[in-house]
C-alpha cells in the first residue's frame, strides 16, 4: 500500500481548500480549534473493517464504522463514572496545569500552546486549556490527526506554526496503553523537522501513562477517565480521524466526519462543565507534579513484561492486537473485533467494559495477576 501520508502532507503552505477550515466542533467557541477537513464517509460495519485491516486490503485510517447511540443502560455507565471519577481527573488537570505553566524543561516558551490528538486527548486539552487560563496563563488549544503508520498531520502542524513559535507546542492525549502513537509522534515530528527545518519537541502530556513513555503526567494509575466510555458524542461530535486519498488530497488536514445529527445526544460540554468545578478547586489545594526518569523506566519494563505475557499467555501473533487499560479495552469493544476481555478484578470502573463485552458475546475472564485493571485483545479473523 503506498505511504499516502506522503501525499497528504507534500505542500508546505498553509491549508485554505474547502472544507478545511478550522472549526469549534460542539465546543464552546475558544475551547478548541479542530484542524481537520470535514467530510462525509459511508461508514462501514466493524467486522467489515477488521477484515479489511487484517487481510492488509485497507489501512484502519480509510474506513469508520457506524458509531451507535449509547443506550440508557451504558449512558448511565458513564454518569456513574463521572461522578465517581471527576474529582480525581480534576486534580490531575490542575497538577498537569500547574506544570506545564512553571516547568520549562517541558515547554520553553511564554505561551502554551496546546496540540491534542483526536479524539481522546480532545476532552483533555479542553480541561487543561480553561485550567491553565483560569492561572491567568496565555493558552490556545488545536486539536489534530494523528494515525498509526502514518504519523500527524503535517499540514495541522503547518498551520499552527505560522501562528506560534516551535517553542510554545505541548502535544495532549488522555492516557498511554503500550506507547504506539507516543513512538508515532517522536518519528513523525522528527521528520517533520527535518523537512520544514522545524525545531519542534515532541512533549507529550497526558492524564494517565501507563506505558511510561509521556513526558508528563499526572498518574500511572488505571483508572477510568469517564470521557473514555464515549465517542463523539463526548468529544465535539467529531469521528475518529481519516486518511484517505479518496478524501484527503494536497494541502488538506486529515479529515473527519462532523456529526451534526448527533447534537441531541451531544454530552461534550456538559462533560467539560461537570469537572472543571474540580478543576478549579483543585488548582487552589495543588501544584506541580514530578514525572521521574525512574517511574519511567519501571512502567515501561512493567508494559514490555506485560505483551510478552500476553501473546505468549493468550496466543496473540500481532503485538498491535494487545490492548492494555481500561482506555484501551473500550476502544477495542467499541471499534474493533475483540477475541476477550481480561479483567483483574470486578470494579466499578470496568463495568462499562463487561456491559459491552456482554452485548457483543465477548468472554470475560479475570486474571488477578494482571497488571492493569483490564486488557483486552483483538480477535484474528483470518
Amino acid at each position: 500500500m503506498p505511504d499516502i501520508s506522503l501525499t497528504a502532507n507534500s505542500s508546505t503552505g498553509n491549508s485554505s481548500a474547502a472544507g478545511c477550515e478550522p472549526f469549534n466542533g460542539s465546543y464552546a467557541k475558544g475551547d478548541v480549534l479542530f484542524l481537520l477537513k470535514r467530510v462525509e464517509i459511508a461508514p462501514v460495519s466493524i467486522a467489515e473493517k477488521e477484515r479489511l485491516i487484517q487481510s492488509g486490503a485497507a489501512h484502519y485510517s480509510e474506513m469508520l464504522s457506524v458509531e451507535k447511540a449509547p443506550g440508557r443502560q451504558y449512558l448511565e455507565l458513564f454518569y456513574r463514572a463521572l461522578e465517581q471519577n471527576a474529582d480525581r481527573l480534576g486534580l490531575h488537570i490542575a497538577a498537569l496545569a500547574h506544570t506545564l505553566v512553571s516547568d520549562k524543561k517541558i515547554r520553553r516558551g511564554k505561551e502554551v500552546v496546546l496540540v491534542s490528538l483526536a479524539r481522546a486527548g480532545t476532552p483533555m486539552g479542553v480541561l487543561l486549556k480553561r485550567a491553565i487560563h483560569a492561572l491567568g496563563h496565555g493558552v490556545v488549544h488545536y486539536s489534530v490527526s494523528i494515525i498509526r503508520d502514518r504519523g500527524i498531520d503535517w499540514m495541522a502542524l503547518d498551520y499552527i506554526r505560522a501562528r506560534h513559535a516551535d517553542s510554545d507546542i505541548v502535544f495532549v492525549d488522555g492516557w498511554t496503553g503500550k506507547g504506539t502513537i507516543t513512538g508515532e509522534l517522536h518519528g513523525s515530528i522528527k521528520a517533520y523537522n527535518q523537512s520544514r527545518q522545524a525545531s519542534i519537541i515532541p512533549q507529550l502530556v497526558v492524564v494517565a501513562d501507563l506505558a511510561g513513555v509521556a513526558d508528563l503526567a499526572a498518574t500511572a494509575t488505571d483508572y477510568l477517565i469517564p470521557s473514555a466510555v464515549l465517542n463523539s458524542v463526548v468529544s465535539g461530535l467529531v469521528s475518529r480521524t481519516v486518511l484517505s486519498p479518496q478524501y484527503v488530497g494536497p494541502g488538506d488536514f486529515h479529515a473527519c466526519v462532523f456529526y451534526a445529527d448527533k447534537a441531541r445526544e451531544d454530552l461534550s460540554r456538559y462533560f467539560i462543565e461537570a469537572v472543571m468545578p474540580y478543576v478549579l478547586a483543585a488548582l487552589e489545594e495543588t501544584g506541580p507534579v514530578e514525572w521521574d526518569h525512574q517511574t519511567k523506566s519501571r512502567l515501561q519494563e512493567r508494559s514490555r513484561a506485560f505483551v510478552d505475557y500476553a501473546m505468549s499467555n493468550y496466543g496473540i501473533a500481532d503485538r498491535n492486537y494487545v490492548k492494555p487499560g481500561i482506555g484501551e479495552s473500550t476502544r477495542v469493544l467499541l471499534r474493533r473485533v475483540p477475541d476477550r476481555l481480561v479483567l483483574r478484578e470486578m470494579a466499578q470502573d470496568v463495568q462499562h467494559l463487561v456491559t459491552l463485552a456482554e452485548a457483543a458475546g465477548v468472554p470475560v475472564e479475570f486474571n488477578p495477576e494482571l497488571p492493569y485493571r483490564a486488557a483486552a485483545f483483538i480477535k484474528s479473523v483470518d
